[in-house]
């Protein structure tokens, strides 16, 4: 089972420099200084991120599929779950110390990162996914049709309304475009493993 999400069904928690569908596919370019992140070890605070949310229906996992073609330090893009400025996941990919990466960003009032480099995914189509599993979001990537990574396994209220879709984040730069391929719910996990 698969539903594709509308790219019009969302709305932008910042505005991008521009967005456009072609083909199917979503295009978007990032503003330079776009981040998200709150207070660990930088001390700063940024809600500036493209992200475009959806009420997210907790029966279903939430998928998004973007190609990996990044170069500047901290390009990133991914799904972005969002139960209020201060408690949110993005979670995808990021250029970072001159490789790509998989990893995720969870905040409950601060920023954490976890990442894992992933250079063989460099062009490729890549998945992100999450699904909500009892107090937790479970998170796996793929690329292509290679089978799922477990990326993340986080804490989320599970009374919690949440809102989830397809982000992307340029802090370093300006020009980023992000190609987004689809935004769907599909079955979800039932467990971590």
């Amino acid at each position: 089972m698969s539903i594709e999400v509308p790219w019009k069904s969302g709305t932008w928690t910042t505005l991008p420099a521009a967005a456009k569908e072609a083909d199917g596919r979503l295009e978007v370019t990032a503003v330079e200084g776009s981040d998200a992140w709150r207070h660990t070890c930088y001390g700063i605070v940024h809600g500036s991120e493209h992200a475009l949310l959806e009420d997210w229906d907790r029966e279903h996992a939430v998928e998004v599929a973007l190609t990996a073609d990044f170069s500047e330090q901290f390009d990133q893009a991914g799904l972005f779950i969002s139960v209020g400025d201060e408690h949110w996941i993005k979670t995808g990919l990021e250029f970072a110390d001159g490789v790509l990466q998989v990893g995720a960003v969870v905040t409950d009032g601060n920023s954490d990162w976890s990442s894992a480099p992933v250079p063989e995914w460099a062009g490729r189509e890549v998945t992100v996914r999450a699904s909500r599993v009892a107090d937790s979001v479970i998170v796996r990537a793929k690329a292509d049709d290679e089978p799922w990574r477990l990326v993340r396994l986080a804490p989320l209220d599970p009374a919690a309304e949440a809102k989830a879709g397809p982000f992307c984040c340029a802090p370093a730069r300006a020009g980023l475009t992000v190609s987004f391929g689809s935004w769907r719910l599909t079955e979800p996990d039932t467990a971590a493993h």
